[in-house]
C-alpha cells in the first residue's frame, strides 16, 4: 500500500477500511484528551498518510495514553523507539490544539 491511491474510493469518498480502523482507534483512546488530539489529528490527516507512515500510525497508536499524553505536553522525552517524522506532526498538532 501506498500513498493516497488507498486512501479513499474515489466515487463514494469512503476511506480505505485500514484508514477507517485507524479512524476510530484515534477517536476512541481511553483517555478524553488523548481522543481529542488523535482524533482530530486522525480526521485532518488520515486520507493523506502514506503507507509507511499508516505503519507508523499504528505502531504510536500502541503507545499508552497517559505516556503519549506526557508526550504532547512535552513533559516526557519522546523515546527512541517512537522518533519519527509523522511523530513530530503529532506533536506539533497536539501542541497547537484547543483540547
Amino acid at each position: 500500500m501506498t500513498g493516497t491511491a488507498e486512501a479513499a474510493n474515489p466515487v463514494t469518498g469512503d476511506l480505505h477500511p485500514r484508514r477507517k480502523k485507524l479512524l476510530f482507534r484515534s477517536w476512541h483512546r481511553g483517555m478524553r484528551e488523548m481522543d481529542f488530539i488523535l482524533g482530530r489529528f486522525a480526521d485532518a490527516e488520515i486520507a493523506g498518510l502514506t503507507g509507511d507512515e499508516l505503519d507508523q500510525y499504528e505502531k504510536l497508536l500502541d503507545f499508552p495514553d497517559d505516556q503519549f499524553f506526557l508526550l504532547v505536553t512535552g513533559d516526557l522525552p519522546v523515546p527512541a523507539h517512537l522518533e519519527c517524522p509523522l511523530l513530530d506532526r503529532i506533536l506539533a498538532f497536539g501542541r497547537t490544539s484547543q483540547i
